[in-house]
Parts: structure tokens; sequence; C-alpha cells
């Protein structure tokens, strides 16, 4: 509008200027008068003349140019408006709320061909509502699907007076993000696959069919990825690389992974069914970052016992399969390694801060004992991070209260924040996941990590530890630390006080040497017990107190067979010391039931309700668990909800069981 008053002031000024010379030159006729009348006043004549032709000029012809300008500004518009229909972009107006005023031909063509003949751009778009076109301040774009077509559609406010309006484009971008897809579903994913028990299984069947086993293995696993025209190549006798395009990993997704359920069925005689662990790395920004991604998802799998498949696109991190038990290896190679590659990591060091998960339980105080002893024993301070005792622990912790041990044996996090320093090694065990430990500052402050611990991997578990043994198939951190003490040095000798702790461990964690447990298992506990440990000892500390035991059965009566197979219930935490314990010990009694796959107890603590989850061999509850935003093992699991009541969590527990089933992961 400023515009066009601009250029009607510039016309009204070029008609107007002829008037100023013809008053001018009369003036001048005036003065010339005073000297000579006769050619003043010719001189007048001919200003009046001239002047009277500009009036007439401005007063008839201006109209007349006036006229021809309007008009010449008619048909630039008519043109304009016949461009603007035949443009082959869709464009439309809008008033303000969202109801089209005009449309071109190519809009109109185009609602006509999915056959929509709406006036309102909601019915079209029901994303665009009168409430999201008043957000717009200027202009906004939005990718939106019509019909078969998926559009681009920008949406650009004006202001007529006083009234919005906007113009609308559709630009079709259909072609443009199939071809995208497209070049997303060819670019390559790498993967790794490992057997994981290739040793076991060969051993288990005659020396001269072992190569026909292989061979078999081999087939099935080539055959498998053929059909998706992969690229694969044997590493090792156990180990194969692969590249897959990425739209046949939406097949793998698809199909759960079912070639780790097919393999188990090559049988030639192998008492040991073979089981297989693939990482899959995808998202990378380059294949070199995507082989990264597939090395961290193998170690993932390895690392939470195997036979499942992980995918790690970024940052995500899915898990399939993992239905089988974790196979213990007789070999204790890897505990001796670890163990002297643990010594090597604390020679130099002047201090080891040790520290187990929140609300220790006694497998965390024997662990942290065990590393305790090793490292008093090389001369090194130590300290144990213990913020809170609860009474599960407290007849066993009383027993290092007295002149034996040191005071500051037991320390609290914010002591142990400032002992930390570079000369500092801090040692996690029995979790390996930093929002489970007792002093999660410590993780970002401490420069040196070692994590032993026996529960199946996360997606965030500790990534920077300088040591980490993290092994599945053990029933306890304890027996893992049992192992570690044997091996790093002749002189570290376990005390009897000691060794009923760590023995205590076992014991807990097995629930008296039935779930979990393997040969190395009852060495560990061998070994606690030549160290002094004593059954009878170790059994009258860990007896229950009347309320507990009431409590546990309580919930015991209470409980709820669900689809079946799975018991549900509760523990009433009133006037309980250890309510979570007592939700443990109820969860594992349900597994004697008959029929009963899997239980959960659910139980209410400092205003957080405690998952308690336990199953005897067919059932994943660490996966059960992980879907909860907890975790732990394959039999022994748990999860901490906050803001619900006990009913709302069990609510989510059986969401979880009835997903579970729908995809197979429970058979």
């Amino acid at each position: 509008m400023k515009e066009e008053r601009k250029a009607q002031e510039k016309l009204r000024t070029y008609l107007r200027w002829p008037i100023f010379p013809a008053v001018l030159s009369i003036l001048m006729a005036v003065l010339i008068c005073v000297s000579n009348w006769e050619t003043g006043l010719l001189v007048f004549l001919l200003a009046l003349i001239s002047g009277s032709i500009c009036l007439r000029f401005y007063a008839v012809s201006g109209a007349e140019i006036n006229q021809a300008m309007i008009g010449f500004s008619a048909a630039t518009d008519s043109m304009q408006a016949r461009l603007a229909d035949r443009l082959d972009i869709c464009y439309g107006l809008l008033d303000r709320t969202g109801t089209f005023s005009y449309r071109n031909a190519a809009l109109t063509e185009l609602l006509a061909a999915e056959h929509k003949t709406s006036q309102r751009l909601e019915d079209l778009f029901p994303e665009l509502t009168r409430e999201e076109l008043a957000k717009i301040a200027e202009s906004a774009d939005y990718h939106l699907s019509l019909g078969t077509l998926r559009l681009r559609v920008r949406l650009v406010r004006e202001q007529i007076d006083t009234e919005s309006v906007f113009a609308v484009y559709f630009y079709d971008e259909t072609a443009l993000l199939t071809l995208r897809e497209e070049e997303e579903s060819r670019r390559l994913t790498a993967g790794l696959l490992y057997l994981d028990n290739y040793e076991e299984a060969m051993e288990s069947v005659d020396e001269v069919r072992r190569p026909l086993l292989t061979a078999m293995v081999d087939r099935k696993i080539v055959r498998y990825f053929d059909g998706m025209q992969a690229i694969m190549k044997k590493l090792e006798k156990d180990k194969y690389f692969f590249v897959i395009e990425r739209r046949y990993l939406q097949e793998l997704l698809d199909s759960q992974f079912d070639i780790l359920e097919q393999v188990k069925t090559v049988n030639i005689g192998n008492e040991m069914r073979i089981t297989l662990s693939i990482g899959i790395g995808d998202g990378g920004s380059s294949y070199a970052q995507c082989y990264d991604f597939a090395r961290q998802a193998i170690d993932m799998a390895l690392g939470r016992g195997g036979d499942q498949a992980v995918v790690k696109d970024g940052e995500n991190i899915r898990y399939f399969g993992g239905k089988s038990n974790s196979k213990e290896k007789t070999t204790r190679v890897k505990a001796r390694v670890k163990a002297h590659a643990f010594r090597e990591l604390i020679e130099n060091k002047d201090r080891l801060l040790i520290m187990g998960h929140k609300l220790m339980d006694i497998d965390s105080l024997g662990a942290a004992v065990g590393i305790w002893r090793i490292a008093t024993t090389m001369g090194k301070e130590a300290h144990i991070v213990s913020s809170a005792v609860n009474g599960a622990i407290r007849p066993m912790l009383e027993r290092f209260y007295n002149g034996d041990y040191p005071e500051d044996m037991f320390i609290p996090e914010e002591k142990a924040l400032q002992l930390l320093d570079e000369d500092s090694v801090l040692v996690v065990v029995d979790t390996n996941r930093p929002s489970m430990v007792e002093g999660p500052r410590l993780l970002d402050v401490a420069k040196t990590i070692v994590v032993l611990d026996h529960h199946r991997q996360s997606q965030d578990s500790i990534r920077n530890a300088q040591l980490s043994y993290v092994e599945t198939y053990a029933s306890s951190a304890c027996e893992m630390v049992a192992e570690v003490v044997q091996y790093i040095s002749d002189d570290v000798k376990i005390r009897a006080v000691e060794a009923d702790a760590m023995y205590a461990g076992i014991v807990i964690d097995t629930h008296n040497f039935q779930n979990q447990t393997g040969v190395r298992t009852f060495e560990a506990a061998a070994f606690l017990r030549r160290n002094g440990a004593d059954v009878t000892r170790v059994r009258k500390l860990f007896r229950e107190k009347l309320d507990d035991y009431r409590a546990k059965s309580e919930a015991i009566h209470n409980a709820e067979i669900y689809r079946e197979n799975f018991a549900l219930s509760y523990c009433d935490a009133t006037g309980l010391d250890n309510p979570t314990v007592v939700g443990a010990q109820a969860a594992n009694d349900l597994l004697d039931v008959i029929g009963v796959k899997a239980s959960v107890v659910a139980t209410t603590f400092r205003e957080k309700v405690y998952l308690s989850a336990r199953a005897i061999d067919e059932v994943n509850v660490q996966v059960m668990m992980e879907k909860l935003g907890g975790g732990g093992h394959r039999t022994i699991a748990g999860a901490q909800l906050s803001g619900l009541t006990q009913e709302e969590a069990m609510e989510q527990v059986k969401q979880v069981i009835d997903e579970m089933l729908l995809k197979g992961e429970i058979s």
C-alpha cells in the first residue's frame, strides 16, 4: 500500500511541474515591463498562453493518463491472475479460518485427482487446525501426506488491513522422498556373528564328525544370509563378518533374528546345541563407524550371555533373543588373565575405593570385602563405600566393626570423594550400571575404574572402565572375586569372617545353590570353606525375623497366577526393615509352585516400587525387567519404578508379559 501511494504522488508531481515554469515566465514578464513595456507585454502574452496550455494538460490529459495507468494496472493484475492460475506449483489463498478463497488450476487438479473436494484445509490435513494457523507468525513448512502423495505444505501469512490471510503452496515431494528412501535402504550395514560355544559343541561329538558339524553350521548361516545378498567372510573358525543392505536389516528385525533358533536345530549327535551371537552396527556417518558400532554390539551380546542379537543404531540399542541360559566355561583362563591385569593396574596406585550397588546386599558386601583383602595384602589403602546399611546385611557387617578391622574400612560417599585422586582406583562390584552404584558421583571423578559383575550388560552400562570383568554365567560377584583371589597372588589369605561374607553371597544369590550354579560355583565355595567359611554360622546370620517371615508368607498367600504361568504378588512393607529382601525371597519361593515359569513381587519402599523378578529356565526375566527400566540376570532381575502405586506397577508388568507373549519372546 505504501508503494502504491508513493507511485501516485510521483505521478501527480510529474503532471504539475510544467505549471511552475509558466508562473515564473509571468513574473519575469512583469519585471521586463518596467524597462520596456512592449517587450514585457509580448513576454506576458507568451507566458499566459504557456500557462493555459499547462493547465489544460493537467486538467484534461492528467485524467486520461490516470485512466490509462489504471487500465495498465488492471491488465497487469489480470495477467498475473492468469499466470498464477496457470502456475505449475499448487497455490491457493486461505482466510484466517483455513477456508480456501482461491485455488489455482494446478491445486484444483491435484485435489480432484485425490478425490478431495473440501473447501477447508483442516479437512485435507487434520494437523493444520485453525489453532495451528494462528501460531504462524510469518511462514511455516509442514511435511504431510495426502492420499498417495507426500507433500511439503508452505503457509505464508499476509495482512490485508486488519485481516490475516494465508498463501498456501503445495510441493510434491513423493518422488524425491522415494528416491531418498531407496538410497537409504541401499546403504550398507556391518555385522559380526560369533558362535558362542563352538569349542564345547565340538568336544561333544566324535572327532570324525566334527568337520561335518562345522560344515552344517556354515551352510545354515551362509544360506540364511544369501537370501539377503550379503557379503560374508569367515574370520576365524567361530567368527564371521557380513555386510548387508539396510533394507534387509528390517527383515531381520521383523523375523526377530530367527537364525538364532535355526542354528540350534543343527544336530548330528552333538550333546550341546550350538548358539550364536550377532552384533549389527547401523546409522553411522561412515562404514567404518558402522563397523565400530557392530563391534560394540557384539561385545554387548556376549556380555549379556550370548544367544542373542544386538543392533546398535547410533545411541539406540535393541536386543533380540537371549532365551538360553549362559553356558559355563570350565576353563579359568579368562579369570587368570583378568586377575593379572587387575594386579598390574593397582600395583602403581596408592588407594582403592570399592563400592557396590544401592541398598547393598550380601553378594555386593562379600565381593567388596574380597577386593578389600586383596588391596590390603598388597599394601594399598582401601575403603568400602557404604552410605546406607540395611538390616539384611547388618548381622554380617557388624562382624567387621571390631578391633581386627580399621574404623575407616567403610566410609560414606562424601568421604570417598575427598579421598579420590589420580592415584586411586575405583572398583565397582555386583553391578555395571552407573545409575545403580552406591556413589554415582565417584564415577564422574574417578580416572581409573574397574568393574567386576555377573549381571548382563545393559544399554547404560559403565563405558569408561579401564578393566571390565563381566561374566554372566557366574552365579554371583563373590564367585568371581573368589577366583580372582586365587590367581592374583599366593600371598592373599582370606580370613574366616571374610570367607563367611563371600560364601554367604554365593548362597544368597544362588538360593542355596539352586539357581545359576556350575562347577566353578562349587569350586569357589570349596575354596572359601578351606579358608574358614562356616555353613552353620552363615545360616544363623541370615535367619529371618518373625515379621519378615509372616510378610513373605502373606505375599505368597496373596499371589495371583497370570496367563497360567506367571505368579504375581505384593509384599506389604509395613513394619519391615528390609521389605525388598522379603519381596525377593517371596519371588524365589513362588517358583516352587507347579506350572510357574516366572514370578514378580512388588514392594513399596522409600516412595518407590521395587520389582523382584525370578525364573528357573523358561523365561528371561532380565529382558522383562529391562522393558521397565531395570535389569539383572536371566533368572534374577529387578526394577525400580517411581511415581506409581504397586497396582499401577503390576499393570505395567502384565503389559510387558502380554507383549513378550505376543512377540514370541516367551514360549
